[in-house]
């Protein structure tokens, strides 16, 4: 045995890897983590510092949610080797995680923002903002689609994409500005799906930054066309010219019971 000088007691080790020293005495009951030695006198646990840092190896596997059983195979054939891949499976899965959370907290600054605007609105008003431009899904429907239709392709794109959960993306639609110049105010050809840090890549719609005309609608759906004649008497009188698309997302479906109080946010691009 090494000089009684070289050791820790059971809590002094625990304590300077911040556990409680019943964890250790059941790290050595189950055979994961063993002290150096025993004291033949009293039969306490003793450890030295040569142990700290395959403690702090296992600590740090037990934060990654690595079971108990992983890391006992791991500690009975340790190796670099098994050790870089082991932490590589678990950078992935950290990088999953941070990749949702940053998209869940994406999601929720939408809805703050919608809660500001539904507190702070005045639905007559139409007004321009500054946008950034945004990557959307989106996917192509006729006036005939139905409705299970086009539920069944936007399940499909968030599928495709592997979303999680619907409240992780924000949902829309889109007709095109020339349909509204020519009073086809029906005339939807899209749903498009935003979500958050999505990548660009082929086949996705670029949302263009700059400029955009906003307006309300409140109540059902079936007055939206005289919105738009207001939003291009609008357009016409302040000398804007308007093109793309008109993106139309409902803001306060959570806090809603009736679809008499339903709003929809219409967002259409200005040119210069």
């Amino acid at each position: 045995m090494e000089r009684k000088s070289n050791f820790l007691t059971i809590g002094q080790f625990a304590a300077m890897h911040g556990l409680n020293k019943k964890t250790l005495m059941w790290y050595d009951e189950i055979g994961l983590f063993k002290p150096a030695a025993v004291n033949p006198e009293n039969g306490y646990r003793c450890y030295n510092y040569r142990q700290s840092p395959v403690l702090e190896t296992i600590l740090l596997l037990r934060e990654l949610d690595v079971s108990i059983s992983e890391i006992q195979e791991f500690m009975r054939n340790r190796s670099a080797q098994r050790l870089k891949r082991l932490l590589e499976e678990k950078i992935n899965d950290l990088d999953m995680q941070t990749s949702h959370l940053q998209a869940l907290r994406t999601t929720l600054c939408t809805h703050c923002r919608n809660m500001d605007t539904l507190l702070t609105m005045d639905l007559s008003e139409i007004s321009i903002v500054e946008k950034e431009a945004r990557c959307l899904v989106t996917v192509d429907i006729q006036k005939d689609t139905s409705f299970e239709e086009e539920v069944e392709l936007i399940t499909a794109e968030t599928e495709k994409y592997r979303l999680g959960r619907l409240h992780e993306a924000s949902y829309g639609s889109m007709i095109p500005v020339s349909s509204l110049q020519n009073g086809n105010f029906d005339d939807y050809t899209k749903l498009f799906i935003e979500i958050p840090f999505l990548d660009y890549q082929a086949g996705l719609h670029i949302m263009p930054g700059g400029k955009y005309l906003r307006a309300f609608h409140k109540g059902e759906w079936e007055r939206i066309p005289e919105r738009y004649q207001a939003i291009l008497g609008y357009a016409r009188a302040h000398s804007l010219t308007l093109h793309g698309f008109s993106y139309e997302m409902g803001i306060n479906e959570n806090v809603i019971d009736r679809i008499e109080d339903y709003i929809v946010q219409i967002e259409i691009p200005v040119l210069g």
